[in-house]
């Protein structure tokens, strides 16, 4: 197989995608060389039916449908998608939808890959206690070679397991400060889509939101192969997110923190963030030294206080941006940026995307949304 190794600055893979011995893993798990890979996808109460039934769609279509839609006959199967759970099904998941189950966890046949969705319970719940029983599953499939791969916050469950220490993670954005807070030994990269880490490469997460797609295809290729993977995304219509995360992200530190002086400081700055001297002005505030409410602000958010006004800033830009047409330089002055120049070095290191190609992407997309909404 070609390999598919991308520039990790643009928030996209950082290994290739033959991952070692995972074409001989799925050989070995299978009755053959010929037969489908297994892939289990692991599903739990607090999991969504898209994601699960997307990710099965996907893989149970590899290898079948592009012969069928290019040549008028289904080819063989690659990929044998397997639902499991701690308890034989139908399991009902957040959305109210049941599931079925083909194995209960005791009586999962070897796979090649588990695939964990996302946890769908807000970032600042614990977790603890929750999911021990998929959580010991996890942690005796990965000893055992399985590739964990995880969509959304369902990197969490990796981080429970403590299979995360020491290695790169990523997770839905709303979850990266949770993820830095609860489990400091990990090496959390909110920016980027894809991150594969771990004992061979065989820990791999894929950010928030559809970036499950990305997971997929990216499964396809290093199981089966690039081509097979590509047909996938051409046959449905599948993008790669290149430019990652951080350019859909929004401040999720804004939830109540248990520190009142910070909190009280949070509710300041919500209004004041175009001050000239937040920082000093926050410290005023609380009565601390700027050195104190460094610390106790971090401590709180996860965020320095500059980080925090900095975030907030440019919430507010991306949504001028993406509402109106006035120039970058009025809407860096609007939101508290006197230097222009250093507004757009900002803007592009946390968004990853200019202003401008931040308004040509999102403004173009809020006003296709906007007429048909209107119409």
């Amino acid at each position: 197989m070609a390999s598919h190794a991308m520039d990790s600055d643009r928030g996209d893979t950082i290994a290739q995608v033959d991952g070692p011995d995972q074409r001989q893993i799925g050989a070995k798990q299978s009755e053959s060389a010929n037969a489908p890979i297994p892939v289990a996808i692991l599903i739990f109460p607090a999991s969504s039916a898209s994601v699960i039934f997307g990710l099965y769609d996907l893989l149970l279509s590899v290898g079948r449908d592009w012969p069928l839609i290019v040549g008028g006959s289904p080819g063989p199967q690659a990929i044998r998608p397997l639902l499991v759970a701690a308890e034989p099904g139908p399991l009902m998941v957040c959305n109210g939808i049941p599931v079925p189950v083909n194995y209960p966890l005791a009586d999962c046949p070897p796979v090649a890959v588990v695939c964990v969705p996302e946890v769908n319970i807000p970032p600042s719940a614990p977790m603890t206690g929750l999911f021990d029983r998929e959580i010991a599953w996890l942690i005796e499939r990965y000893h055992a070679g399985a590739t964990l791969a995880a969509s959304c916050s369902g990197a969490m469950l990796l981080a429970e397991a403590g299979l995360l220490d020491g290695h790169d993670a990523t997770t839905h954005w709303a979850y990266c400060a949770t993820l830095r807070q609860r489990f400091p030994k990990v090496n959390v990269h909110g920016q980027r889509s894809l991150v594969c880490s771990g004992d061979g490469q065989r820990l791999v997460m894929a950010g928030g939101g559809t970036s499950w797609l990305d997971l997929a295809l990216f499964l396809i290729a290093r199981l089966v192969s690039v081509e097979a993977a590509m047909q996938v995304a051409k046959l449905n219509l599948i993008d790669w997110h290149q430019i990652g995360q951080q350019p859909y992200a929004r401040l999720a530190q804004t939830r109540q923190v248990e520190d009142a002086l910070i909190a009280r400081c949070q509710v300041w700055i919500a209004e004041h963030y175009r001050s000239p001297a937040p920082v000093a002005a926050m410290a005023k505030l609380s009565g601390l030294s700027e050195r104190s409410l460094n610390r106790r602000f971090k401590a709180a958010t996860g965020l320095s206080p500059l980080e925090y006004v900095h975030t907030l800033r440019l919430e507010e830009a991306k949504q001028l941006l993406e509402a109106g047409d006035l120039p970058v330089e009025t809407i860096a002055r609007d939101v508290g940026y006197e230097d222009a120049g250093f507004f757009n070095r900002l803007f592009q290191r946390q968004v990853k995307l200019t202003p401008a190609q931040y308004r040509k992407r999102f403004r173009g997309l809020r006003l296709s949304l906007d007429g048909p909404a209107r119409g």
